[in-house]
């Protein structure tokens, strides 16, 4: 429900708290007071059209703030969550207008779009005006509200359920049949493409295995050609050519000669020499029976580092061919052969997914079907009680009807198979109907009201807003009006601006309005009345500008018939 409502600067309106209680508000005053504006400022926070000609004279803005108190369950609390604004339970909506006509909106102090707070004010507040009718004049819920009333809950659900199987088993035929399709279209590269990679036969993680592979070969094949290399320094290149021990020899040989013929105890002054160089030759024998060695354990094939670039290059090219990462080969093969596999399979896969929606599709039909039946007795019952509602709110001669029609399969829902609407005809002989076309608006507000007192508990809005549904009538049509509000305020907050001293008393709470005329400006105000102040103001409505005792009289007398 509608908590408080704080406006600042808004047309003659400077100021201007107000606390509301739950039942029926009533909103009096002389015409011209400012009743409207009370009802555009809380239009105003609900998301509707801002203008620049609301801003208080003088003033660089203007501001609305309306605090709501809705169930713990309700769908404006949910709205607000999935937009990811946080609440206590509360809802504050607010508004604020510069005086060159912009504005800027917030939910619970979080800045959010116009079309966000006119959302979730349609969720709180329902206003039914002279001109200006909403919600019920809506044929978009006509279905749901008829359900409300008379349509066990469980059909209507189940309805929901079977629309839901049949969609997506709708929607598993077409995509099968879209792959098939594809498929056929590419079948002959498809053959070919998993020809291809199936002679490669990618392996997972062959890739990393492979360069590791190739890096090893590679390093052994460097290894291979540094001891050759060596070996070849220690050997001979030809015949002609003396190696490293050969030379050795010879300057052996050479210095022996230096020793003193027929001197056999004279020391060889080369001796030292000879020596190192017999080391030397050992040592060089010794090396090159070493590198021999590390020359047969090297085992270094070329052929195998060739089969393995070979390989590494086959992978990537492929890799590259068909768009993917190295890695993802196997997966990317297996996903071909399951296409090709499908042009096999597709036959009886696509027999199988119609089946399946074939049997959602009739489940949902005879769900609606079901629900088609109990919503046509619904209405019946619906047109029923409408219909013992007008005649004491001056509208005997009006028809009210609940059209049920069956919608072609392109219009079926999760709501169901049925067009849902409510249409009046207000004289004999008429066609009815939608109600915003046929009805005047005094018409449509008391037909709004009655539709009200019947559908009342249907819908999720626990705010209602009645502007002059009174308007042009007076004596027992308008006590009738009155009872009416009354009982809809016993299941959701009713407000309501009223000419009517008959239906004024039914109120709850009363709130009169009135204007002050100062030298500068005028001002709007508002005064909760209780006691002999209410009894005053409703004598005032009786009596005109003049206030007699009969007046009052007549005024005790509909407060305590109220």
């Amino acid at each position: 429900m509608l908590t408080s409502l704080s406006i600042r600067d808004v047309v003659l309106i400077e100021r201007l708290d107000l606390n509301f209680e739950a039942g029926l508000t009533v909103l009096t005053g002389e015409t011209g007071a400012g009743k409207s504006i009370l009802l555009d400022s809380l239009g105003l926070a609900l998301g509707a059209r801002s203008e620049a000609g609301l801003v208080r004279s003088g003033c660089a803005q203007a501001s609305v703030a309306a605090l709501f108190s809705p169930p713990p369950d309700h769908p404006a609390l949910a709205l607000l969550a999935e937009q990811g604004i946080a609440s206590d339970g509360d809802i504050v909506l607010r508004r604020v207008v510069t005086r060159d006509g912009r504005s800027r909106a917030f939910a619970n102090d979080q800045p959010v779009g116009a079309a966000l707070l006119k959302r979730v004010g349609a969720l709180l507040v329902e206003v039914q005006g002279q001109g200006d009718q909403m919600g019920l004049a809506d044929p978009a819920g006509h279905a749901m509200l008829l359900d409300a009333y008379g349509v066990a809950a469980g059909l209507r659900s189940a309805v929901s359920d079977h629309y839901r199987d049949w969609r997506q088993a709708a929607g598993a035929l077409k995509a099968a049949e879209a792959a098939i399709a594809a498929a056929k279209r590419d079948e002959e590269w498809l053959r070919h493409a998993t020809d291809e990679l199936g002679l490669l036969a990618p392996q997972p993680g062959e890739e990393a295995r492979m360069a590791t592979e190739r890096q090893r070969l590679q390093q052994d094949e460097r290894r291979a050609e540094a001891i050759a290399s060596a070996l070849s320094e220690l050997t001979p290149r030809d015949r002609r050519s003396a190696g490293p021990a050969a030379a050795l020899r010879a300057a052996s040989r050479a210095l022996m000669r230096l020793a003193p013929g027929g001197e056999p105890d004279t020391v060889n002054p080369a001796t030292p020499a000879m020596a190192a160089l017999e080391r030397a030759e050992e040592a060089l024998a010794e090396a090159e029976t070493l590198l021999a060695r590390l020359a047969d354990a090297a085992h270094a094939d070329p052929r195998l580092l060739e089969a393995a670039e070979e390989r590494l290059f086959a992978l990537r090219g492929a890799a590259r061919k068909h768009n993917v990462l190295v890695g993802d080969l196997p997966e990317h093969l297996a996903a071909l052969r399951t296409r090709l596999a499908a042009l096999d399979s597709g036959t009886a896969e696509i027999g199988a997914l119609t089946t399946r929606m074939m049997q959602a599709r009739a489940l949902y039909v005879s769900a609606c079907e079901e629900l088609s039946a109990a919503r046509r007795v619904a209405a019946q019952r619906l047109e029923a009680a409408i219909a013992t509602e007008l005649p004491p709110l001056k509208l005997d001669r009006a028809r009210f009807v609940a059209e049920v029609a069956a919608l072609p399969e392109a219009g079926w829902s999760a709501g169901g198979a049925d067009s849902v609407r409510f249409l009046i005809s207000t004289n004999p002989g008429q066609t009815p109907g939608p109600l915003a076309k046929i009805a005047s608006g005094g018409e449509l507000s008391r037909l709004m009201l009655a539709l009200k007192v019947v559908l009342a508990g249907g819908s999720v809005v626990p705010t209602l807003v009645f502007d002059e549904v009174d308007s042009g009538i007076g004596g027992a049509t308008a006590a009738a009006v009155g009872e009416r509000l009354a009982r809809v305020a016993d299941r959701v907050q009713v407000l309501l601006v009223t000419h009517s001293p008959q239906v004024a008393a039914r109120g709850t709470q009363h709130l009169r309005v009135a204007k002050s005329v100062g030298t500068l400006f005028a001002e709007t105000r508002v005064e909760p009345l209780e006691g002999p102040a209410r009894r005053e103001e409703i004598a005032r409505m009786l009596a005109g500008e003049t206030v007699t005792e009969a007046a009052r009289a007549a005024a005790d007398s509909l407060m305590g018939v109220a």
